[in-house]
């Protein structure tokens, strides 16, 4: 990354701080729901200090790839047998749309019935959260697949599941990184919408728990940890991981 880009970061970051800081010293709002950038820096430190945030955030991730982890494997498979298969595209294809578009949110009453106050319930909400854009993507790798790719290796001989395994899927890589991308990113939403009225333990958790005792500095540095993780995991993981494969594939 180049240093000018860096620079103009933060200082974007530090005029958005001054914003903040000059909102709060005007009073238009009262301190206890709108507090000072020092109050939340302090709030972070304290509960890094004192290991909350630490165990909040071992406990969200353990919930995270738990989830994360069946919605890639379930989503594959769906999108896979909604790519190969016409018939099962154009029956039940089209509700992935609708499924995908249903608010992580809205998955949490059903799953509290379901499983209770439980991780289970958490679990649930990440996989519903994360299955259905991931298999909308590999859905859509394998109808991208160029189909010159398709006929010349049929005029080889290569038909069935070895012009799956060895055509399509290598074809499909890039697309299915992205579908990678996107299933994290809708994964990690859905993580906070279940903890938020979860039991405990977990980020989402300790933040609904902050905000019931009126700690708004907590409340807003748990946003604040939201916000980076997500934006660190995206940037330095996944969105590196997908150019690399574009370039390796051509597509950059």
């Amino acid at each position: 990354m180049k240093w000018n880009i860096i620079i103009k970061r933060i200082l974007f970051l530090v005029v958005v701080i001054g914003i903040w800081q000059l909102i709060f010293e005007l009073k238009f709002f009262p301190e206890i729901t709108f507090p000072s950038p020092l109050k939340v820096f302090t709030a972070l430190y304290e509960g890094f200090a004192s290991g909350e945030f630490l165990i909040a955030l071992g406990a969200s991730f353990k919930h995270l790839f738990s989830g994360l982890s069946l919605a890639i494997l379930i989503g594959t498979v769906i999108g896979v047998i909604f790519g190969k298969s016409k018939q099962a595209d154009e029956t039940a294809g089209m509700y992935l749309i609708a499924m995908q578009s249903i608010p992580s949110i809205v998955w949490v009453p059903l799953a509290i019935m379901l499983f209770g106050f439980t991780e289970f319930s958490v679990v649930f909400v990440i996989v519903l959260g994360g299955t259905f854009v991931m298999a909308m993507n590999v859905r859509s790798a394998i109808h991208n697949v160029p189909p010159q790719l398709v006929r010349a290796a049929r005029t080889m001989g290569t038909k069935g599941w070895p012009l799956f395994y060895r055509v399509e899927v290598p074809a499909s890589i890039p697309y299915f990184m992205s579908g990678l991308r996107l299933a994290w990113a809708f994964s990690w939403r859905a993580l906070m919408a279940g903890e938020l009225l979860s039991n405990g333990p977990g980020l989402g958790y300790t933040l609904s728990y902050a905000q019931d005792y009126a700690r708004m500095d907590q409340v807003i540095g748990i946003i604040i940890i939201i916000g980076v993780i997500g934006a660190v995991v995206d940037h330095f993981v996944f969105s590196k991981l997908e150019k690399t494969v574009m370039r390796r594939w051509g597509m950059q």
